[in-house]
């Protein structure tokens, strides 16, 4: 148990490392050449000097900064959203004890069977009588819970958070409300951080449900890469430019959440 890891290993997280790296790196390279030189096939394997000027392309073809302001606002809305509400309900289904608990968490986690595209005729009708067609609340609203995030924080909490803890909150005096915010909530921070960030990347990468929602004025990040790459001639530069773009803040997110994500997962992970 005391062996360090050798050299296989370390060879290992190094190919899945340069694996995992190798598709921004490639967006990035065509990115940088000209359209010729991308729609030759197999660009050169060192970046050329072109980045800035297909960049500035990018941002002046498409809203580029509207619809990135548009995903950062949907994204960060529907991630708190769905980490309190989802550690709120898994919170009830784990330590609260109430008539057709089990029914209504079998009926929560069969919802996650049912294809989105089968609600999608629905929900616009919805939207449209709301009158949120066309504006960013209709990408928001209809995702401000999941019903995985609702299984993913009760399988937490049933092991995370004992039951004397909320039975010693009870004695002291404390509301239901009370022993949520300051028992289990702090219990729970460890996995609402991982749901949190894998909320906000199911978003911000999301296409189907913004394409059509919104209009074109008025995109999310993906759509508007989408419309990158209208016309009968494909700029992969032009295309890979705005790609490369729009996947800089997810990994500033990574890279700012890395260490509360691992440390969430090794928590987990002892348990016990």
């Amino acid at each position: 148990m005391s062996r360090r890891p050798g050299f296989l290993v370390y060879g290992l997280l190094l190919a899945f490392a340069f694996g995992s790296a190798a598709p921004l790196y490639w967006s990035f390279l065509l990115g940088s050449h000209t359209k010729e030189v991308a729609a030759q096939g197999v660009p050169p394997l060192l970046p050329g000097g072109h980045f800035l000027d297909n960049a500035q392309r990018a941002l002046d073809t498409v809203p580029f900064w509207k619809a990135l302001g548009n995903s950062l606002l949907v994204s960060s809305v529907t991630a708190v959203s769905v980490v309190f509400f989802c550690t709120l309900a898994g919170y009830a289904f784990a330590k609260l004890r109430f008539r057709g608990r089990g029914v209504l968490l079998v009926f929560v986690i069969a919802t996650m069977a049912v294809p989105t595209q089968l609600g999608v005729v629905p929900l616009f009708i919805l939207m449209a009588e709301f009158g949120w067609a066309g504006t960013v609340w209709a990408v928001v609203i209809p995702w401000l819970v999941t019903a995985f995030g609702v299984f993913f924080m009760r399988q937490y909490l049933v092991d995370a958070l004992p039951d004397e803890l909320i039975e010693a909150a009870r004695m002291d005096g404390c509301s239901q409300i009370r022993i949520f915010w300051h028992v289990a909530a702090p219990a729970a921070r460890p996995a609402a951080a991982i749901l949190w960030l894998f909320t906000f990347m199911q978003v911000w990468t999301d296409f189907f449900w913004p394409l059509i929602a919104l209009p074109a004025e008025n995109p999310t990040i993906q759509v508007a890469l989408n419309q990158l790459q209208s016309g009968f001639f494909k700029d992969y530069s032009l295309v890979l430019a705005g790609t490369t773009l729009a996947t800089v803040p997810l990994l500033v997110l990574f890279i700012a959440a890395g260490r509360q994500l691992v440390s969430g997962i090794m928590q987990g992970a002892v348990k016990g």
